[in-house]
């Protein structure tokens, strides 16, 4: 049996943050929010074919916009973006947001993932059920599992849904030697299996005799492109989301940066990755206070050891998130 990630090594969120979910456990629904400390940095990487987002296009680093006063991450598809206004009101309740002469506008990038083939299709997250999630946040290690965006995922759906694996929410962290901290936050819903770091399915199809079959095995051994009608229930609704959060001290371009750099994390643990059937997203957040360091090798330094560290937190959190949901279906 797969050994659960070792995630006990700084395993709490960095100063500041707090994660919250909102879970219909019937419907198989839910939103996960992730409340930044004020002044926080934070830019996107999307690498999936197939996203459904909001306002992500403050978060480029050519943007002047500040932020983001939080994330979310939610289901319900492009339905479920509307649980972002909740988590407006709440951020606009404690005044939290960008000023501007008509008042503060609090900045919320939002990205979905795909779920309403599970539970009840009507039911999906609303703005009273993000600023639920918000109202739940707390700074402790997040709750992981079928919960919040992650309660009706699954992994390894080329056979269908009914013979996938169930995905999740998971999460991992980790302390630099110079007690830097950075944790990734994920939401597993791939198109492609879940891997072990030596290779091991974790997450997969399970063919006629109930056993885990490789999808990019299956998927070369297709001798043709199956009719609409098998395609269409494969082929839809597939999503690899995570948030990386830590307390360095650096600016929007090196969280972009951070952010491509974390997205390795989803190809080391997901196969096949980046297709145009997935709507891979990856947020990167930095609340550090200090002075950014100045372009050069020691930024290189810093950044190459951040991404790098990211990526692994992501692919760990990855193969939480599937190894923490139930398999009775």
């Amino acid at each position: 049996m797969p050994r659960l990630p070792d995630v006990s090594d700084g395993a709490r969120l960095p100063e500041g943050f707090r994660v919250g979910h909102w879970t219909d456990p019937d419907a198989r629904t839910g939103c996960t929010v992730i409340l930044p400390p004020l002044g926080t940095r934070g830019s996107v990487e999307v690498r999936g074919g197939g996203t459904g987002t909001r306002e992500l296009e403050g978060l480029s680093p050519l943007a002047n916009a500040e932020g983001p006063n939080a994330v979310l991450l939610t289901g319900g598809s492009a339905f479920g973006l509307g649980a972002a206004d909740g988590v407006m009101r709440w951020l606009e309740e404690r005044g939290q947001g960008r000023a501007t002469r008509a008042g503060l506008v609090p900045l919320v990038p939002a990205a979905v993932v795909f779920d309403l083939v599970e539970g009840e299709s009507a039911r999906r997250p609303g703005p009273d059920e993000g600023y639920a999630a918000c109202e739940a946040a707390l700074a402790d290690m997040p709750e992981r599992g079928p919960v919040g965006a992650g309660a009706g995922t699954a992994v390894g759906k080329l056979l269908g849904r009914e013979r996938a694996a169930r995905g999740g929410v998971g999460y991992a962290a980790m302390r630099l030697a110079d007690g830097t901290r950075l944790a990734a936050l994920v939401v597993a819903n791939a198109f492609g299996d879940v891997i072990a770091e030596d290779g091991e399915l974790l997450g997969a199809p399970r063919d006629d005799c109930d056993q885990l079959v490789r999808t990019a095995e299956l998927l070369a051994g297709m001798p043709e492109l199956p009719d609409f009608r098998e395609l269409a229930p494969r082929a839809t609704g597939n999503t690899t989301l995570a948030c990386v959060c830590t307390d360095a001290s650096v600016d929007k371009r090196t969280c972009a940066i951070v952010a491509r750099m974390a997205s390795a994390g989803i190809a080391r643990a997901v196969d096949p990755a980046f297709t145009p059937l997935d709507g891979d997203v990856v947020f990167c957040l930095a609340s550090g206070t200090g002075t950014p360091p100045a372009p050069g090798l020691a930024s290189s330094w810093s950044v190459t050891v951040l991404g790098t560290v990211a990526a692994t937190l992501v692919a760990t959190a990855i193969r939480d998130a599937v190894l923490r949901a139930p398999t009775d279906g």
